[in-house]
């Protein structure tokens, strides 16, 4: 799961090579978010992530605050912004968090937060999750480019 986390920004980047702005502006189904907004969500989430996955680490069962992302995929910088920024966020943040996966140690991955929405999350759960997450988007990135 570390090596999805890591290879996931690539992965992205080839996805949205040669497409078209227009192609980036596609849902990639029905009342779905584009491409674009997609991809800023990616960054968006995964930031969320990583620092949840560090306050769990080093603070005795944190808060893990939820937020409204489809509010933040309206807002201008998500729904209109060039995707260079996201893209650039996502290949540094999965640089950072796979290694951060990797030097834990086996005691921490059972470690806890209290996510607001869904309840308590182990860092193993974290990991499970973000990597689902990560290859469920990238098949909307590639369904929204390939809709035109």
């Amino acid at each position: 799961m570390i090596v999805k986390i890591e290879q996931l920004p690539a992965l992205v980047h080839q996805a949205v090579q040669g497409a078209a702005e227009e192609q980036l502006n596609i849902p990639y189904r029905p009342g779905g978010w584009t491409a674009r907004q997609v991809i800023h969500h990616l960054a968006d989430s995964h930031l969320n992530s990583y620092i949840r996955c560090k306050l769990i680490a080093t603070e005795s069962g944190p808060t893990l605050k939820a937020y409204s992302q489809d509010d933040w995929a309206q807002l201008p910088d998500s729904s209109t912004g060039p995707i260079e920024p996201s893209l650039a966020i996502l290949s540094g943040l999965h640089q950072r968090w796979a290694a951060f996966f990797r030097a834990l140690p086996e005691s921490a991955w059972s470690r806890v937060g209290y996510h607001t929405e869904n309840g308590p999350m182990t860092l193993a759960r974290i990991l499970e999750s973000y990597a689902a997450h990560g290859e469920r988007h990238l098949t909307h990135i590639r369904q929204g480019i390939a809709a035109l």
